[in-house]
């Protein structure tokens, strides 16, 4: 059972990355998932989450307009649209995945609520 991000790199101000997380051992469409990120020094921060039941989704604010979620159930996968990236977008970029769980509850509140899955991380880094 594992989540397994891939995607990340070095791109310069203004840039685009897709993240996308794969999943094996377990359905993804019945959880909620979210991306987070910490940068150096920082705490880990929800950056973009989507519910398992309807599809709501939960934008962190220094994302919102430039970001985007998705997810393929048929591909047991979640995605991460990053678009005109800055430098401050520059972190270690995790997947996450929890039962049955509300998108702004697993972005705000996943260290009181428990997720069931990490993944390893991908690095991002944005240059000026």
């Amino acid at each position: 059972v594992q989540l397994q991000e891939s995607g990340g790199g070095m791109v310069k101000t203004g840039g685009s990355l897709r993240l996308s997380c794969a999943a094996s051992g377990f359905t993804l469409a019945y959880y909620g998932l979210g991306w987070f990120r910490q940068a150096p020094g920082k705490e880990r921060e929800g950056v973009s989450c989507i519910s398992s039941s309807d599809g709501r989704t939960y934008y962190a604010e220094s994302v919102k307009g430039r970001f985007t979620i998705s997810r393929d159930n048929a591909k047991n996968t979640v995605y991460l649209q990053m678009n005109s990236l800055k430098p401050e977008d520059t972190a270690v970029y995790y997947c996450a995945a929890d039962l049955a769980v509300a998108a702004n509850t697993l972005c705000n509140d996943y260290d009181t609520v428990g997720v069931d899955y990490w993944g390893k991380g991908t690095q991002v880094t944005v240059s000026s």
